[in-house]
């Protein structure tokens, strides 16, 4: 293990807080591997690259020697995390739960040594608990305190209702922290209340306080709000290397070096005296041999050179036939996997981004007709040809 002083600062690196930092020195310090709590409601089913901004770190703890207890939170997500939410959260089937936790978990093991990480399901020991169980886990926290939670306390101002459920997520969240008895917890910025709430619990039940590290959001392809699918500013880690590749080449100057910090080890010093277009070039194909491989990064750039240095269009253009003569250009785009929603491919033909044989889509009730082959694009890189199912 490297010493405290050498894990401390790559544990910094990029973090927002460490709470209390004296702390983790104190554990650092005993030379012994630390437990470093992680916990995730399969809400749903894919990890972008904002989700994974946690997971280096934790691959980080991991490489020094460290346990990830990776938590997957069946039974929470049956509840639904209210941080951030101005309604309460619609319940999740069990069978939607199961399936987005398998997803999960090959997604996150691309970033994560499965040999050093832990998984368990909160549902094991939380099914089990009695309704006395509940009563004390109740009255470790006030409805006062829970008020100044900055969520709460808006929809409560606002007259909006709030569960009694609701108050129970981050109880039962900060006692995941009190059965695991961890050192460290991990978090973003947004789940501060809920983190600190199991090192509270843990003094309650008599155990040292959990370390509380929190990271911050990361900012989507737009350069402005914070990387979500429903936004469009996201980059999925399964979409395919050309399309990650060429998404990480259209972020700003200004976001890269954000995004090497918070993504990679690379020295930022290392970064700084690279070309721009260069440093993203090297981000591009580091991410892309993490998620898939070093020949499918090295694949993913020659083709971005190749079509985009040329204006071109790639060679492997998937050809959909479809069983109509004629589209919307709505229900075309969701039938040629260019949009998953209809409401994408509306957000898209709006924002401008489509265009149908070199020529740009500006109405949204455009009606195609399927007369021969017919290329499709959205944005800068992502393509397909249409055409009229003969049969």
């Amino acid at each position: 293990m490297k010493n405290a002083e050498e894990q401390l600062n790559i544990i910094k690196r990029g973090v927002v807080e460490v709470i209390p930092e004296e702390e983790l020195v104190a554990k650092l310090k005993m030379g012994k591997p630390l437990e470093v709590k992680w916990g995730a409601d399969p809400s749903a089913p894919d990890i972008h690259l904002g989700h994974t901004v946690i997971l280096h770190k934790l691959r980080q703890l991991q490489d020094l020697g460290h346990t990830v207890v990776f938590i997957i939170g069946d039974f929470t997500a049956r509840i639904g995390d209210p941080t951030g939410k101005s309604e309460t959260r619609k319940q999740l089937p069990p069978e939607v739960i199961a399936e987005n936790a398998k997803s999960y978990q090959e997604q996150v093991f691309k970033i994560l040594d499965q040999n050093k990480t832990k998984v368990v399901y909160n549902s094991s020991w939380l099914e089990k608990m009695n309704l006395m169980d509940i009563f004390k886990l109740s009255s470790q926290y006030t409805v006062a305190r829970m008020l100044e939670r900055k969520d709460f306390k808006k929809r409560f101002e606002g007259q909006s209702d709030i569960s009694v459920l609701e108050f129970l997520y981050p109880l039962l969240q900060g006692y995941d922290s009190v059965h695991l008895k961890s050192d460290i917890e991990i978090g973003g910025t947004d789940q501060k209340f809920n983190l600190l709430m199991g090192r509270t619990l843990q003094q309650r039940y008599g155990q040292a306080p959990q370390i509380v590290i929190t990271l911050p959001m990361l900012e989507g392809t737009d350069g402005v709000q914070k990387m979500s699918k429903s936004l469009g500013n996201y980059i999925g880690i399964t979409e395919p290397p050309s399309e990650i590749f060429g998404k990480i080449m259209s972020i700003s100057d200004a976001l890269m070096l954000r995004y090497f910090e918070l993504l990679t080890d690379i020295p930022l010093a290392e970064v700084k005296a690279m070309h721009p277009k260069e440093a993203k070039q090297r981000l591009g194909r580091t991410l892309v041999a993490r998620f898939y491989s070093e020949k499918a990064a090295a694949e993913a750039e020659q083709e971005f050179n190749s079509v985009f240095k040329s204006g071109g269009v790639p060679q492997d253009v998937e050809t959909v036939a479809l069983g109509k003569d004629k589209l919307n250009i709505i229900d075309l785009l969701v039938a040629a996997k260019l949009a998953s929603s209809k409401a994408e491919a509306k957000r898209l033909v709006q924002q401008g981004g489509v265009a149908i044989d070199g020529e740009t889509v500006k109405d949204e009730k455009l009606v195609v007709v399927l007369a021969g082959e017919k290329l499709l694009k959205v944005g800068k890189r992502r393509f397909a040809k249409v055409r009229r199912n003969p049969s």
